[in-house]
């Protein structure tokens, strides 16, 4: 199905605090929500204000900022709670409650049965009470549950005619795309309900696993900066923003102001105290540097060649690495003419020979390479420049 309407809920807010580097102040929380929001996430998932009396305070706070995107807290499935939520002034409710045997023993206690009549309960009285509020009802630990169980509390929560949105939790980061695609593509067929996916990454497939959710038909997926969560987090809002630039680049473009996002990342990891990773999508120091000589050949002639995303949409630039034994003469050639060098082509292919001897024997830095260059650039005199050890 096309992937044309589909939204952001960013839980850096809610799942992200409980990541063990995040002690957000309320301040902290501020700045997160607006840069978020400038960003264009469609939803802020905050704590629930029975986490804590700041917490309450907080969510208070930020509903009184008036962002664009709406906001949300998420509870446990109990009235007590859903009193308390409601007069915060949030815009949705995100009520949970497990349904794997795990959870069911020893968690809540309660039985399939029970579980369901609490549901019913608990969500029959939110909408009475909140004819507006967006709803959504969600199980835990969603991919351990027994299919027919799970299914029996999702049909039964459907007919009361009361949720906006479904939601599905991969709780533990055990579940493969094909798991995700055949649990949400059954709730589309037998359910009438918006579908979110809330996945975590402990075995690696968090951004493939929403991104297999999407296409077999869910509408909101949970994100937070950096992926960060309980143990190793969830979907990282970057990851999901490439995964979605490569599918539908000019989608991805209209939807959210992409040069954002790496301002974000740096705030949050300041914030948490870790550093942006190498590899992390779009934002990590080397996602667009190339250095072997084919690829930089390519690069130079053609970005798209080896780049899916293009980084000025991010508001970043390529590098091509040269200082190595795998350079080419192609990207030493544009060098020089970035540094208004002139030399000939019989010139630069005998100094990337010698960039590549000198490199076999140590590592080299851009410096070594930048005054071989001003040196060889210098000998005008001679056809055959000698080589300067650098």
């Amino acid at each position: 199905m096309p992937l044309n309407s589909y939204h952001i809920i960013e839980s850096t807010l809610r799942e992200g605090e409980q990541f063990i580097g995040a002690n957000f102040t309320r301040d902290d929380k501020i700045r997160i929500a607006r840069a978020l929001d400038a960003f264009g996430a469609e939803y802020l998932e905050l704590t629930s204000p029975l986490a804590s009396p700041g917490s309450m305070a907080d969510l208070k706070a930020i509903t009184r900022l008036g962002l664009h995107a709406r906001i949300l807290t998420h509870i446990r499935c109990r009235i007590e709670d859903a009193k308390i939520a409601l007069d915060t002034g949030v815009d949705g409710l995100d009520v949970v409650i497990g349904t794997s045997s795990q959870l069911r023993q020893f968690s809540h206690g309660m039985s399939i049965e029970q579980i369901i009549e609490l549901a019913e309960e608990v969500l029959t009285w939110i909408r009475k009470q909140a004819p507006d509020i967006e709803l959504r009802f969600s199980t835990e630990d969603s991919f351990r549950s027994e299919e027919k169980e799970l299914l029996q509390v999702y049909l039964a929560v459907d007919k009361l005619g009361v949720v906006d949105r479904f939601g599905v939790a991969d709780t533990v980061g055990i579940a493969t795309p094909t798991d995700v695609s055949r649990l949400v593509g059954t709730l589309r067929r037998l359910t009438t309900a918006d579908i979110e996916f809330h996945g975590h990454n402990d075995s690696g497939s968090a951004i493939a696993n929403a991104f297999a959710a999407l296409e077999a038909g869910a509408t909101h997926i949970d994100t937070t900066v950096l992926g960060i969560g309980e143990r190793n987090g969830i979907t990282s809002l970057g990851g999901f923003i490439a995964r979605m630039y490569t599918y539908d680049r000019e989608q991805t473009r209209s939807k959210y102001r992409l040069e954002l996002l790496r301002d974000i990342e740096l705030m949050v990891a300041d914030m948490v105290g870790v550093d942006i990773p190498f590899n992390n999508p779009i934002t990590g120091f080397s996602a667009f540097t190339h250095k072997a000589g084919i690829h930089a050949k390519a690069i130079l002639n053609s970005p798209d060649t080896y780049e899916a995303l293009n980084p000025a949409d991010f508001g970043l630039t390529r590098y091509l690495s040269i200082a190595h034994k795998l350079t080419g003469w192609n990207a030493v050639k544009a060098r020089a003419e970035q540094l208004g060098l002139q030399l000939s082509p019989e010139q630069i292919k005998a100094l990337t020979r010698h960039i590549k001897a000198l490199a076999d024997e140590r590592s080299l830095t851009l410096d070594d390479v930048d005054e071989l260059l001003y040196h060889w650039a210098e000998e005008t005199t001679d056809a055959s420049p000698q080589p300067m050890v650098a």
